[in-house]
């Protein structure tokens, strides 16, 4: 039986509200703080893990970064080369599950941006993930990971909301806990012109202390949290979790 995210239609039907203009806006951004965080100089090697349509690794690209973006959603990937041969811009994409791509000692830095991480229903493959981006680190790399933290969700947290985006598709969500705040599973219904589409998911969210105590099992150390990408504290009033990982 296939996994939610093996469904490449929910990746079609969802990626015009995932990956809107202000996103791709914000992508300018992020990338600069990632760069600030990780103190990097033009012309290292960058993975973009989960890359998506490619917002970040274009980014890196211009800014004279080595990128290698690697997803698994072949319309995503199509997109992201269009967007990179238009400019133009050189960037190496590899179509890949996360659980497999590894590149022993390749990359200087690497990011898992935008709730990458925790789509899978066994813990080991989140910890091979891991450990697939600690071994594909040289000594001294640094890893950036961004997602919802579990505290900040649990402030949050409601089952079941609706709003209508702006060319007129309803979106309606419903969210159940899972295994005492072990995952959550979520069912997206998308309502525009009389057509409606139905999707699940399934993630699993970390608090700060938990995703430190994985990373730190599979070679990472010397972290720092923050709590959005303005780089607040990771407090109470953090909405993401952002988590700087280093290798030794």
């Amino acid at each position: 039986m296939s996994e939610w995210f093996e469904n490449d239609e929910f990746w079609r039907a969802s990626g015009p509200y995932m990956f809107g203009e202000a996103r791709w806006e914000r992508a300018v951004d992020e990338v600069e703080t990632t760069l600030k965080l990780m103190e990097l100089s033009p012309g290292a090697a960058v993975l973009d893990l989960c890359c998506g349509v490619g917002r970040h690794a274009l980014e890196f690209a211009r800014r004279g970064f080595r990128v290698t973006a690697v997803d698994r959603s072949t319309e995503y990937l199509t997109e992201a080369r269009e967007r990179a041969q238009k400019e133009p811009l050189e960037i190496e994409f590899v179509q890949e599950d996360m659980r497999r791509f590894s590149r022993l000692g390749a990359f200087d830095a690497a990011v898992s941006l935008f709730t990458s991480f925790g789509y899978f229903q066994d813990p080991e493959d989140d910890t091979r993930v891991a450990r697939n981006l600690s071994e594909s680190l040289r000594p001294g790399g640094k890893l950036l990971m961004e997602t919802k933290g579990k505290e900040a969700l649990a402030r949050v947290f409601q089952e079941r909301r609706w709003h209508r985006e702006e060319d007129g598709t309803l979106f309606l969500e419903e969210a159940k806990l899972l295994d005492d705040w072990g995952a959550v599973e979520g069912r997206w219904i998308l309502v525009r012109e009389g057509q409606q589409k139905e999707f699940t998911h399934w993630i699993r969210f970390y608090s700060a202390a938990e995703l430190k105590a994985l990373l730190r099992e599979v070679g990472f150390a010397s972290f720092q949290c923050f709590g959005n990408w303005d780089l607040d504290p990771y407090d109470q009033n953090a909405t993401r979790l952002l988590v700087l990982a280093s290798k030794p």
